[in-house]
């Protein structure tokens, strides 16, 4: 099979398609015929040897597919030969197949199509456990939403909606915010931008509740200063590039909290590989969502799908920020 091969730490964009064995199905085990695998900026970090879990090299990096069941090891009874699926996988993904525990693979409604499930086990499911489980937003709150235009930014701005929060969103262009607005934010604010901090203390008076924050540096700074009383902070991701110094005293005087969220802690990709101690409140969750989807209520969006040797480009349209959602690898399999 074909697949993106990661030899020594180095640069995705460096990495080669090389034709290599499918991966040994191992016991308790399922094989994916994958049709679409996204690509991250985690996904740079993990080539490079610089994020915080190291897969054994040689690999093939890709954490994220959707496709068809080829076949599951003897005792494997949660998904079938045949079955239309999505799963998070420790790496293998940017593949023409896939190896990985059934725990983090999951039928895909009927009606969901492989182009844009791929983002549904990480993305939505980050965003969902985060403002869920975490943040326990509620019905009512506003919720603030920073790079709401990428791929968990846009998943927070809908699934905040749909749990009930009044969402104001934060992007970098006119063009995303329009995106955010589409996909049901209720205002939006141009960020980096001058006035960024008194157009979001004009829309929340009495601060934001909830922050969601992938970026970091600046875009956390702007947060601590329009967080309200109690308010919460997730902090999910440093997309800026800056890991910013948090000053304990304003913690103290707002009452803020802020929020650590790690979602590889509930798929396997901690310390620990703690996947079946979490998979049935993943696993909810990741029904709630494609309940959500049936009813209308989350739209997915995949704004760039490049071939498998395309791969560079794909990472090119990431780390220039042109992706609006989620950027894809197609695998030859889909082509047919």
């Amino acid at each position: 099979m074909r697949a993106i091969r990661c030899n020594e730490w180095k640069p995705f964009r460096e990495l080669e398609v090389e034709d290599i064995p499918s991966p040994v199905l191992g016991a308790g085990q399922v094989r994916i015929g994958v049709h679409y695998a996204g690509v991250s900026f985690a996904t740079d970090l993990v080539t490079r040897g610089q994020y915080q879990r190291k897969p054994p090299r040689p690999f093939t990096p890709g954490t994220e597919v959707a496709g068809v069941v080829l076949e599951v090891a003897p005792g494997v009874n949660s998904v079938a030969v045949g079955d239309r699926v999505c799963a998070s996988v420790d790496w293998g993904g940017h593949a023409e197949e896939a190896v990985t525990d059934p725990a983090t693979v999951y039928r895909l409604p009927d009606s969901f199509p492989f182009d844009i499930a791929p983002q549904m086990p990480t993305s939505y499911g980050t965003s969902h456990a985060a403002l869920s489980w975490r943040a326990g937003l509620k019905p009512g709150e506003t919720l603030l939403v920073h790079g709401s235009a990428g791929a968990v930014g846009l998943a927070a701005v809908e699934l905040g909606k749909a749990m009930g929060a009044r969402v104001i969103a934060t992007a970098s262009t006119p063009e995303k915010l329009a995106v955010a607005r589409a996909h049901g934010a209720d205002r939006t604010v141009l960020f980096p931008g001058a006035s960024a901090l008194e157009e979001i203390r004009a829309l929340a008076p009495n601060g934001v509740d909830v922050v969601y924050d992938p970026i970091g540096g600046d875009g956390f700074d702007l947060a601590l200063r329009c967080t309200g009383n109690e308010g919460r902070i997730l902090v999910i991701g440093f997309a800026a590039g800056r890991i910013q110094q948090i000053p304990a005293n304003i913690l103290l005087v707002k009452n803020v909290a802020v929020m650590g969220f790690n979602y590889g802690l509930y798929v396997g990709w901690g310390l620990k590989d703690e996947r079946h101690i979490h998979e049935p409140r993943v696993r909810a969750s990741i029904e709630a969502m494609f309940a959500l989807y049936e009813a209308g209520k989350l739209h997915p969006t995949t704004s760039h799908i490049f071939a498998l040797d395309d791969f560079r480009d794909a990472m090119a349209a990431v780390q220039e920020r042109r992706g609006i959602g989620k950027v894809l690898l197609r695998m030859p399999r889909a082509s047919s």
